[in-house]
């Protein structure tokens, strides 16, 4: 069984953990303010881990809820596989079905192999460097809309708006400017299934601010297999030390950044 087969089969067997607990009742934790962890987090991700260790054992394994945090944190590795067990964790503990699980491989700061996976809605978004991206054995491809002003656009708001600082003027502000000049905006809590579903021309662009590298790694690939452009809201090639993230069909993403605050 070669690498990719190998990391969508874990995802489908850690998918069994996060279904059984999607319908279950659930202890919940509260990291943060409005930041929610539950049992089922910490036992999706320590069975990942501990496959993955097996399969991978020269890679370096990020995963949310035991890699240890600080602000100093770059993330860089070698190599590295960015674990987020469940990807909308509020979603998934108000039985909301957009969550999933975010396998994302990285080798000398590139993607090189992803698996997103949604056990409730049974899509499974894989890609590897240079073969294309697929939602089960559907190839996928951006939309091709080049308007601004007739697309769907997502984005998330972080979990320091509590605090009402930067990051919450920065995400106000960036709505003040661009509602008027697109279709709609779409926030579905999940930040791997919005890179997918742009991947696969469900909407043509998604920002944000405040993401941790495993939000993002695994669909970042998806995305650019599909055809997609990733970069930060300078325009300059994307890096898990950047403070935002801008993703769209390629067509739209210079429209779009004219709208988005610098910061």
């Amino acid at each position: 069984m070669n690498k990719i087969e190998i990391l969508k089969q874990i995802a489908l067997e850690a998918g069994k953990i996060v279904k059984e607990g999607y319908h279950a009742s659930k202890e919940i934790t509260h990291k943060g303010v409005v930041d929610l962890v539950t049992e089922h987090d910490i036992k999706t991700e320590n069975f990942i881990l501990e496959k993955l260790k097996k399969y991978f054992p020269d890679h370096t394994l990020v995963g949310e809820e035991s890699h240890p945090q600080s602000d100093n944190d770059s993330y860089h590795y070698d190599k590295a596989i960015y674990i987020d067990p469940i990807d909308g964790t509020t979603n998934f503990i108000h039985g909301i079905p957009y969550l999933a699980i975010s396998l994302g491989v990285w080798e000398k700061g590139e993607p090189v192999m992803a698996v997103v996976y949604n056990p409730i809605l049974e899509e499974m978004f894989w890609a590897v460097k240079g073969e294309g991206s697929y939602c089960n054995e559907t190839k996928l491809s951006v939309s091709s809309q080049e308007e601004l002003q007739q697309s769907l656009i997502a984005t998330g708001f972080p979990y320091a708006k509590v605090n009402q600082g930067i990051e919450y003027r920065w995400v106000i502000k960036c709505m003040t400017n661009i509602l008027p000049h697109i279709q709609d905006i779409r926030r579905l809590g999940a930040a791997a299934v919005d890179l997918c579903y742009l991947a696969q021309g469900k909407t043509e662009a998604f920002y944000e601010i405040d993401l941790k590298p495993w939000d993002v790694a695994g669909g970042i690939l998806v995305l650019l297999e599909a055809g997609g452009k990733v970069s930060n809201v300078h325009n300059e090639k994307f890096d898990f030390d950047d403070k935002s993230i801008v993703a769209s069909n390629g067509r739209v993403h210079e429209q779009l950044l004219g709208y988005l605050e610098l910061i």
